[in-house]
């Protein structure tokens, strides 16, 4: 396999909604190829461009406040084209996963495949665990992110043990 597969969970589980990249991370352990790698971290830019290094395919998951109903899925192909401009701003983190992947757009070290999925949020604030809506869509988003990779992964010819 040329490069490695990573999914990346975005986001604050201590601030509501804002945890729901972590917990579809968690809900995809043990669910993909054992040498796809998992990851969480809290959406800072740097740290997430850090992570594209070496990668053949990348998935991030994430809450976003874009106004649609919470719950709303949404998916991106970001290594076909920017993320929409609503969502480049609706990010609870600041310069986050939508400045980091245009930055390795630009200097071409974005990788090949780089999936986004959103849930949008309702819920931010802290202490507030997973509104209803964000928790039910958690399982639905992984069971995408898991066919997703699963699929991609073999479509690499790589043992998939």
């Amino acid at each position: 396999m040329a490069g490695r597969f990573l999914v990346v969970g975005i986001g604050n589980p201590q601030r509501g909604d804002d945890g729901a990249g972590r917990a579809v991370v968690a809900w995809l352990r043990g669910r993909l190829p054992e040498a796809v790698e998992l990851a969480v971290q809290d959406g800072n830019a740097a740290g997430l461009f850090d992570g594209f290094a070496g990668a053949a395919a990348v998935w991030l998951v994430d809450a976003c406040v874009s106004g649609q109903a919470p719950g709303t899925l949404q998916r991106f192909d970001a290594a076909a084209a920017p993320l929409p401009e609503a969502l480049r701003s609706c990010s609870t983190h600041g310069l986050g996963p939508a400045q980091a992947i245009e930055l390795a757009r630009a200097l071409g070290q974005l990788p090949g495949r780089c999936r986004v999925h959103v849930i949008e949020g309702a819920e931010f604030a802290p202490g507030a665990g997973l509104s209803p809506a964000v928790a039910a869509a958690v399982p639905e988003v992984g069971a995408r992110i898991a066919g997703e990779v699963t699929a991609a992964w073999r479509a690499t010819g790589a043992d998939h043990a």
